[in-house]
């Protein structure tokens, strides 16, 4: 079992979340169905805070990542740990705005942000703006200036590390469609740029390498060529920034193929990255600037699993069984995207050896809706709960609705008590923006 968590197993050998027993939860909200740990949530939220506070002198915020998981509930609970988030859409600012989220603690980022997006993170008074274009640059420049406002702003750059980790989640090689590259001189250009804007308060940088990464020196590498970076800014352009954010993208565990990590050695990641920052800046004599780090999977991932009840099975003799399961690639993308890798359990039976490998398929009219390839399982029959670990992150933020299906519910579950902070969707949701021409419809 997870040792990282609350997870645990009962007398009646069913997987517990927060106290809560998986198949009552099954029972009294039915599946599939997104559950999340609050202890677990807070526990990550305040790690990274305290690291910052105690390593770093409180010079800094914790930016939770919300593209992650976004509802209104993770929102609040940020806001009740002290903590900054950045949002990546217009719906992403909406929902933290419409959980009573201080503005002010708010980073927008997106490499292509539209302009009602700026309009409404100007008018809401975001706290900064990640920059990552000439022409967005122009247009926060413009539009603040009608606000009479000068917009905070960062600029995304890419400081050439390849971290180890999926090649379609790796963001910081010069070929991105993120940020501007430090080695060919498109970084200098446009904080030469930007600092020529007047409504526009260039105050720093940002850099995010990747994610799913566990190698440290990836972001202490990271971390030495934005500084020498900006040495070579305060030299050419006179630019010395106040603010740096070196991102997130800390890896968590899937299957035993990944590290298992305790909060607390999440902490040596930022420690680390820390250290590193003072030595650079102490190297070349610049002043410490405010540190920004945006850890989202890290805080959520691992918070969250999936209930799904069991429904046919096919067993193709010498080659593979198909557990078949009432969720799918609508729910969880990430094997249909990615290929990426779950560990499966059968939540009312969780003591039973596994005697069979199986791969979990979902419910989708699509050859490649599976969410777990070959792992391994007790023998499965209709009926059981399959509980898949890590889903907390990615998740639901990523469900959509094909075929029709429903995007699943979550609960957050506190001392054995589950309460709903996503309702379920109904058909009726589905068809609530569809409409019928008049020529279409019927006399």
């Amino acid at each position: 079992m997870n040792e990282r968590s609350t997870l645990t197993v009962n007398e009646k050998g069913h997987l517990e979340i927060g106290g809560a027993d998986c198949v009552e939860l099954a029972k009294t909200f039915g599946t599939p169905l997104y559950v999340m740990d609050e202890a677990y949530i807070r526990r990550m939220m305040r790690v990274y805070r305290r690291t910052i506070d105690g390593e770093y002198n409180g010079n800094g915020m914790v930016l939770y990542a919300s593209k992650a998981f976004s509802c209104k509930a993770i929102y609040r609970i940020a806001e009740e740990e002290n903590i900054g988030v950045d949002v990546v859409s217009g719906g992403e600012l909406f929902t933290a705005l419409q959980a009573g989220f201080p503005a002010e603690k708010i980073y927008m980022h997106g490499n292509n942000k539209l302009p009602h997006e700026l309009e409404e993170g100007l008018n809401a008074k975001v706290g900064c703006i990640v920059a990552d274009g000439y022409e967005e640059i122009d247009f926060i420049d413009r539009e603040a200036g009608k606000r009479g406002i000068r917009q905070k702003i960062l600029l995304r750059v890419n400081p050439g590390v390849e971290a180890h980790t999926h090649a379609f989640v790796q963001t910081a090689t010069t070929d991105s469609k993120f940020g501007f590259s430090l080695q060919d001189g498109t970084a200098e250009a446009i904080t030469a740029y930007a600092l020529t804007k007047e409504n526009v308060c260039l105050e720093g940088y940002h850099c995010h390498i990747g994610s799913q990464i566990f190698e440290k020196q990836s972001f202490s590498l990271a971390v030495k060529k934005c500084m020498e970076f900006v040495a070579s800014m305060r030299e050419k352009v006179g630019f010395i920034p106040t603010k740096m954010n070196f991102g997130g993208g800390y890896g968590i565990w899937y299957t035993d193929e990944d590290r298992k990590l305790t909060p607390e050695e999440y902490a040596e990641y930022v420690q680390e990255l820390i250290q590193e920052l003072k030595k650079q800046a102490s190297e070349k004599g610049l002043p410490l600037p405010y540190l920004l780090i945006e850890p989202g999977r890290s805080i959520v991932g691992e918070a969250g699993i999936t209930l799904y009840t069991v429904g046919a099975i096919k067993e193709i003799p010498g080659v593979k069984t198909y557990v078949a399961v009432d969720g799918g690639m609508f729910d969880n993308p990430r094997y249909a995207l990615y290929q990426s890798k779950y560990t499966p359990i059968l939540a009312n039976r969780a003591k039973e050896e596994n005697t069979q490998i199986v791969s979990i398929a979902g419910k989708c009219c699509e050859s490649g809706d599976l969410i777990a390839v070959n792992v391994n399982l007790p023998k499965a029959k209709r009926g059981d709960i399959l509980a898949v670990f890590s889903t907390g992150a990615y998740n639901y933020s990523m469900a959509m609705n094909y075929n029709r299906n429903l995007i699943p519910p979550c609960v957050l579950v506190k001392d054995g008590v589950a309460e709903y902070i996503v309702k379920p969707q109904t058909y009726e949701d589905l068809v609530r923006n569809d409409v019928i021409p008049e020529r279409l419809k019927k006399e």
